[in-house]
């Protein structure tokens, strides 16, 4: 999408927002601060990823599926989604909400259900910043509503918390709407595959196994840690006896998120790998059947992604990286 085509698209949603919800300065005040904070959505993004990931806890239970949570597991990911973003994002302990943002009481709402945030009666009047992310969807969502009692249903459970009306959901001014929520690999990769490597061994084989069967796709630091169930799973990535080591003869490169692995990303076409975060790949020397195929040179030869039919040939050495990549 071109930069003014988007441009028109927000604007055009911006009318329809304020159309449906009519002018409200204090949300527009609030909305303009958090997007001051956080651009792109990636500070967001990133909180989202890494409550679900504490609340699955995979170090100690080997868990990646949300559904494997206890009830009082998924009732507690609101509070830690709340406590979380004002850690990431400092925001000031509100008068009457959770927070005071940009001078204004904002209270925080988290569903894994979309449209399932539950309003007390003390929000009414209230801005609300409201998020939602879905780990089987790789999505999520952040907007701001001030709350109405006739936008609100009829409800009889016992705190009288109450939903939003879906038909008062055009209220909500999206900040992002259907974002990519960082991937969960685990969930989402081959059962087979994922058998595979849950059923390695070790904690070293079954990391080696996951960078072996899942390549070109980013692999956070809570898979490993889920994977590995070891207090030094970092170090199980690296060379000196880790998966580099041990994957270098079968052709897989593991690059992670410094700034001259993710330069041989970038030129072999493969996703970058953000902060704690891996991407494998198997190369092979190029050669004239791999046409003008990308390339990266690396120990003095030029590598390009192995084909199904390339034999394994091992891999070149990764460049050592400094604190400053």
């Amino acid at each position: 999408m071109l930069p003014f085509e988007e441009a028109d698209i927000k604007a055009a949603t911006s009318v329809a927002w304020h159309a449906a919800a009519g002018p409200d300065p204090e949300l527009d005040k609030v909305y303009e601060h958090i997007k001051a904070l956080d651009p792109t959505g990636r500070g967001f993004a990133r909180v989202l990823r890494d409550t679900i990931d504490q609340l699955l806890n995979g170090e100690v239970t080997g868990r990646y599926d949300w559904k494997t949570l206890f009830k009082t597991e998924k009732t507690h990911a609101g509070t830690l989604v709340e406590i979380n973003l004002q850690r990431e994002f400092r925001f000031a302990d509100g008068d009457a909400m959770d927070y005071q943002i940009a001078g204004v009481d904002v209270d925080c709402k988290y569903s894994q259900q979309f449209g399932g945030w539950m309003i007390p009666p003390e929000a009414v009047g209230h801005l609300c910043l409201l998020a939602w992310a879905d780990d089987y969807r790789s999505l999520w969502s952040v907007g701001l509503i001030r709350i109405h009692n006739e936008w609100l249903n009829t409800g009889s459970n016992r705190d009288l918390k109450l939903t939003i009306k879906a038909d008062h959901r055009d209220k909500i001014q999206w900040l992002w709407r259907d974002e990519e929520l960082p991937e969960n690999v685990l969930l989402h990769m081959d059962a087979a595959d994922r058998d595979a490597v849950f059923a390695a061994g070790s904690g070293q084989r079954r990391l080696n196994e996951l960078f072996q069967r899942v390549q070109k796709r980013r692999i956070g630091r809570n898979v490993v840690r889920t994977v590995a169930q070891q207090k030094d799973y970092m170090k199980r990535v690296r060379g000196n006896g880790g998966c580099r080591s041990a994957l270098r003869p079968k052709g897989v490169l593991i690059m992670g998120h410094y700034a001259n692995h993710r330069e041989i990303a970038a030129q072999l076409g493969l996703p970058l790998p953000e902060e704690g975060e891996f991407v494998s790949a198997r190369v092979v020397p190029a050669r004239s059947h791999h046409g003008d195929a990308a390339r990266v040179s690396l120990d003095g030869r030029e590598w390009v992604l192995a084909r199904p039919d390339d034999a394994v040939e091992p891999a070149p050495a990764l460049p050592s990286h400094t604190k400053q990549d």
